[in-house]
C-alpha cells in the first residue's frame, strides 16, 4: 500500500491520529521504532538542525524538501511535511508539490503567509490575500489530482494571529481553501480551548492541530470528544535532543572523555543501546549474504569491532 493511502486510512480512524514531529532521519528511524502510525517533519526543526537558523523563511525548497526525502526514505510509515508557504505563488506551488511528491512524503502543508515566512507562533507574520491564497491550494489540487489522488494537501492558515488577523478571519479562510480544493484544515495558533472548539466546529472539513507553542495542549480523550482529526508535537524531539546534547556537553568540558564512556554505559541497556543495531548494520549484513559472493563475507572472521548479526 502506498503511504499516501495508508495516511489517509489512518485519518478514517475515530480517534484522533497522534502525529508526532522529527526533524531527520534519525529521529523519524526512533519515532517509528517507538510504533507511532505516522510522522511529522518540522519546519522550524529543519531549519535549525540544518543551517543553525530559525523558521524564518530562511530554508530554501530544496533544503526543506530534500530533508524530507530522507526521511521518507529512512521509515515506512507515511510522512506529513512542512511545505511553508509552496515558495512562491500558485505556479511555485505547482512545482512544489510535485517535487514533495517525489520525495516521498504523504502529505504536506502550505500557508498563506507572505514571503518571507515564520514560525506560526511567532510575533509578526502577515497573509496574503485570500483570494490569491486559494489559487495556490486549486493548483496544489490540481497536481494531487494529475498524480496522485490519494496525497494530501493541508492547507494551513496564520490568520488567527496574523497582523490584523481574528479566528473569524482564520475560519472563513479555512473554508475557502477546502472549498478550492484542499484535503484538510490547518488553523494555526488559537490560544485556548474555546478557540479550538470553535475551529472544529465551524470548518467544513478535517482540522488538523498543531499543539505547540501558545495553543493548549490536550490528552487524547479530549482532542477526539473536541473533534480534532489529526495533531501534530513538532519539535518536541528537537528540544529534547538540544537539551541532551547540552547536558553531556557540559559533563564533557567537566570530565572530558570519560564522560562519553560514564554516558554509555548507562546507556547500554536502553532499547536503542545497540548504536550500530539501530543503524542498520544488521541489514547491511543480510544484503551482503544475499547478493555478494560468499568469500566476499570472510572480512567478519579477523575483524576487530562491532560484528553484525547474520541472518538467522
Amino acid at each position: 500500500m502506498r503511504q499516501t493511502t495508508r495516511l489517509r486510512e489512518l485519518l478514517k480512524a475515530p480517534e484522533t491520529l497522534f502525529i508526532p514531529g522529527c526533524y531527520n532521519a534519525m529521529t523519524a528511524k526512533i519515532l517509528e521504532q517507538v510504533g507511532f502510525p505516522a510522522i511529522y517533519m518540522t519546519g522550524y526543526g529543519t531549519s535549525l538542525s540544518l543551517l543553525g537558523m530559525p523558521d524564518a523563511g530562511l530554508a530554501t525548497m530544496s533544503e526543506m524538501h530534500l530533508n524530507a526525502r530522507y526521511i521518507a526514505n529512512a521509515v515506512d510509515i507515511p510522512l506529513v511535511a512542512d511545505a511553508d508557504n509552496g515558495y512562491g505563488n500558485a505556479i511555485n506551488v505547482i512545482r512544489t508539490v510535485r517535487e514533495y511528491m517525489q520525495t516521498g512524503a504523504a502529505a504536506i502543508h502550505i500557508e498563506d503567509q507572505v514571503i518571507p515566512k515564520r514560525c506560526g507562533h511567532v510575533a509578526g507574520r502577515l497573509v496574503i490575500p485570500i483570494e490569491e491564497a486559494a489559487g495556490k491550494y486549486r493548483a496544489a489540487a490540481d497536481v494531487r489530482d494529475e498524480l496522485d489522488k490519494d496525497f494530501i494537501i493541508i492547507a494551513r492558515t496564520d490568520a488567527r494571529g496574523a497582523h490584523g488577523g481574528t479566528l473569524d478571519d482564520a475560519i472563513t479562510r479555512a473554508n475557502a481553501y477546502l472549498q478550492a480544493g484542499a484535503d484538510m484544515a490547518f488553523v494555526e495558533g488559537p490560544t485556548d480551548e474555546g478557540e479550538v472548539r470553535r475551529i472544529c466546529n465551524e470548518v467544513n472539513g478535517p482540522v488538523l492541530y498543531n499543539q505547540t507553542g501558545i495553543s493548549p495542549r490536550f490528552t487524547q480523550e479530549q482532542m477526539t470528544e473536541i473533534g480534532i482529526c489529526a495533531t501534530i508535537l513538532p519539535s518536541a524531539s528537537l528540544r529534547v535532543t538540544m537539551q541532551a546534547v547540552y547536558d553531556f556537553a557540559v559533563a564533557l568540558r567537566e570530565e572530558g572523555a570519560m564522560a562519553e564512556k560514564t554516558f554509555f554505559q548507562d546507556f547500554h541497556d536502553h532499547p536503542l543501546g545497540d548504536f550500530h543495531t539501530f543503524a542498520g548494520f544488521n541489514r547491511v549484513r543480510e544484503w551482503e549474504e544475499a547478493y555478494l559472493e560468499p568469500e566476499q563475507l570472510a572480512k567478519y572472521a579477523d575483524s576487530v569491532g562491532h560484528q553484525p548479526k547474520a541472518a538467522e
